[in-house]
């Protein structure tokens, strides 16, 4: 998932796409711990995808604060 894909998306679409990687991101660390992985690097691509939704969040909580703080 790309940032600039990510930042077209509404707040609510992006809380939902994090939820949905977060979930999978448990699936395969469990299945994981007890058998081989098809594809281990998903897991690598699937934490970097979470941490570029989390970061997208904040910054678009950030600005909010930052508007109201100036007003």
């Amino acid at each position: 998932m790309r940032p600039e894909e990510i930042r077209e998306m509404a707040d609510v679409d992006v809380a939902q796409a994090l939820e949905q990687l977060l979930n999978e991101f448990f699936e395969l660390r469990m299945r994981g711990a007890y058998e081989e992985l098809e594809n281990p690097a998903r897991i690598r691509q699937l934490r970097r995808d979470i941490a570029r939704l989390k970061t997208i969040l904040r910054e678009r909580d950030l600005a909010t604060a930052r508007e109201s703080k100036e007003k």
